[in-house]
């Protein structure tokens, strides 16, 4: 249960860094972190994260851009409603110019 507590907490701390009005996949933090395959339990951090304070759960979306982790959110649209004032723009429930706003950790954090 250590390694898990730490590995949301590393993915907390990643989450953080992600700058207003660009976003993330579960993946690219994953793989930031070392662990290339493990996109899923991102997703659990991000899903345990709700209602914590700091942590900018909206800005982590699929590897497409598509708000997938919409349903966690009370109500489910607040995902939205938060990366469109962050100035995203958001169409069917997917970042359109979804290209020009990721973040990626890999390359715009050092290790």
């Amino acid at each position: 249960m250590d390694k898990k507590t730490n590995f949301f907490q590393d993915v907390y701390e990643v989450v953080k860094l992600i700058p207003e009005g660009r976003w993330t996949s579960y993946g690219a933090i994953a793989h930031y972190l070392g662990a290339k395959g493990s996109a899923r339990m991102v997703g659990w951090a991000m899903n345990s994260s709700h209602g914590t304070t700091g942590i900018p759960a909206q800005r982590v979306l699929n590897r497409e851009g598509r708000l997938t982790g919409k349903h966690h959110f009370n109500p489910p649209d607040r995902m939205q409603k938060l990366l469109e004032q962050e100035g995203l723009k958001i169409k069917d429930d997917m970042v359109v110019d979804a290209e020009t706003s990721f973040w990626d950790p890999s390359k715009e954090l050092e290790f």
